[in-house]
């Protein structure tokens, strides 16, 4: 288990307090969807010989080491509270001076889903009433690892709608107070791969919208618009 302690940062980070006071010790599992090619964290325990999991969220990192290190990171922002499948709740030790011990902070993570943000519904939701038909969550090229909320095939136009706070937005984001220079580099580093997805996409020939969670549906809509009748007109 000491790679699960290495992502985790200690031992005693992956202790979780049963309902009847036991403590148990977790893991985090990664498990790759082929269909969507998007890979699942779940944090897995024993209880009294049966092994439980919850669902943490999606990771999308190069390399396992660095997915089961955010995976983790997701794990703490869910908070000291931890769902158990009998309905009860138990408590999960946070590690002290943790970023996860700020409740703004857990608030802001937990409206960070992964997919199917609000935004990205109601963009959904706007452009098929306008006619459009698209794919959700897909890969544009399927040789590259990089998911698109909403992919045009035939007129070749990629769609992204950006969270302000996991893609650093200029007039949104605030630095984390707390582990400040981790979230630094992992903001940073969540930039330097939307600009070099957006060139990976352009240089294959695709059309490439990059939408802030903030903007106005309608605004976005036409963009996305716009992009997918120009590319259909020059197919």
């Amino acid at each position: 288990m000491r790679e699960q302690d290495t992502a985790a940062g200690g031992r005693t980070v992956r202790e979780l307090t049963l309902p009847d006071g036991r403590i148990a010790r977790a893991s985090m599992a990664l498990r790759l969807y082929r269909r969507t090619r998007r890979i699942r964290a779940y944090l897995r325990w024993s209880d009294r010989g049966v092994t439980k999991e919850r669902y943490v969220g999606e990771v999308a990192h190069a390399t396992r080491a660095e997915n089961l290190r955010t995976a983790w990171v997701m794990a703490r922002a869910l908070g000291d509270i931890a769902e158990l499948s009998d309905g009860r709740q138990s408590s999960a030790r946070v590690v002290p001076e943790s970023w996860a011990s700020s409740p703004a902070t857990r608030n802001v993570m937990r409206a960070n889903r992964s997919r199917d943000t609000k935004p990205e519904t109601l963009l959904r939701s706007r452009l098929h009433a306008m006619g459009l038909r698209y794919r959700v969550s897909r890969r544009p090229l399927p040789e590259l690892r990089r998911t698109a909320d909403l992919v045009f095939t035939g007129a070749r136009v990629a769609v992204f709608v950006d969270g302000c706070y996991w893609h650093g937005c200029p007039e949104h984001h605030r630095p984390a107070t707390k582990n400040s220079e981790f979230w630094k580099t992992k903001i940073e580093g969540n930039r330097a791969r939307d600009i070099e997805t957006t060139a990976l996409l352009t240089k294959a020939g695709w059309t490439v919208i990059r939408i802030w969670e903030h903007e106005p549906i309608e605004g976005a809509a036409q963009r996305v618009l716009a992009a997918v009748r120009t590319g259909t007109t020059s197919s």
